[in-house]
């Protein structure tokens, strides 16, 4: 009887001898598996899709500065027509004046002679040959190096003493309003970064004289045809005009205007001239 009861445990652990052969039976079966997991390369490259991810986390941001910008265009532009009709009623009431004293002075038997003009438009006519050294410096600082440019001059003692020094070179008048508007709308460039730009929107002007209260062409023609406080700053920002050689050529060189020939004081037939060279 204890021989059977002996046996009887050993009958029950012999199940427990096929754990290691279900342990040998898996080891393959996982190496078949990670056989199949293998890593495949992404359809698009991981740097691309960093850019997408970026593009979607900004886009908001990119709308709201987009409509700033839409709505601050739009109050320049309001801005601006409001200017221009100010300076319109400016421009009408200064010749209304000027015909009012005109009459008044006629009516008593008087005669009415209008202000000095405060602005002049110079253009250079001569080449380089043989300058003398004083004509060559004033040039220099009147900014006309080479033939057919042309800039504006506020007129006082010390500009007046140097465009008779450089009078051989240059011929100078007093331009109209709609002479410095053709100018400036035609062939208006500035100085950026010492670059020439042309004017192509009203952004152009107020991102550099946004300081001095000027955003839009109006203002700048204002305060050259004016002689305002702003002009040196906006002659000095526009680039010198560079025009051609007037239609029908020109008379004589070495002439003074009065004689016949091209050089000297034009007064109003500035405007003629520059018609024809623009």
């Amino acid at each position: 009887m204890a021989d059977k009861a002996k046996s009887a445990p050993q009958a029950v652990k012999k199940p427990a001898v096929a754990k290691p052969a279900a342990k040998k039976d898996a080891k393959p079966k996982a190496a078949g598996e990670a056989k199949k997991k293998v890593k495949l390369l992404p359809a698009v490259p991981e740097s691309w899709l960093k850019l997408g991810k970026g593009k979607k986390g900004s886009r908001p941001n990119l709308l709201l500065q987009r409509r700033k910008v839409r709505a601050v265009r739009l109050l320049r532009r309001k801005q601006n027509l409001l200017r221009a009709h100010n300076y319109e009623k400016r421009y009408l009431k200064t010749e209304r004046g000027v015909v009012e004293q005109a009459r008044i002075a006629k009516a008593k038997g008087n005669i009415y002679i209008p202000a000095e003009p405060k602005v002049a438009f110079v253009i250079r006519i001569r080449g380089i040959n043989k300058v003398a050294p004083k004509v060559r410096k004033v040039l220099q600082l009147f900014r006309l190096r080479q033939i057919n440019n042309g800039t504006f001059i506020k007129l006082n003692k010390a500009t007046k003493n140097m465009l008779r020094i450089a009078e051989p070179y240059i011929t100078y008048g007093y331009p109209t309003l709609k002479s410095v508007r053709h100018l400036i709308y035609k062939r208006g460039f500035v100085k950026h970064r010492h670059s020439r730009i042309p004017i192509t929107d009203n952004f152009v002007i107020e991102r550099k004289l946004r300081g001095h209260r000027l955003q839009c062409v109006e203002d700048m023609v204002y305060h050259i045809y004016t002689g305002g406080a702003c002009f040196k700053k906006v002659s000095n920002f526009l680039w010198p005009f560079k025009l051609n050689t007037p239609t029908g050529g020109w008379r004589k060189k070495n002439n003074h205007y009065v004689e016949g020939g091209d050089f000297g004081n034009r007064e109003d037939k500035i405007n003629e001239l520059i018609q024809r060279m623009v």
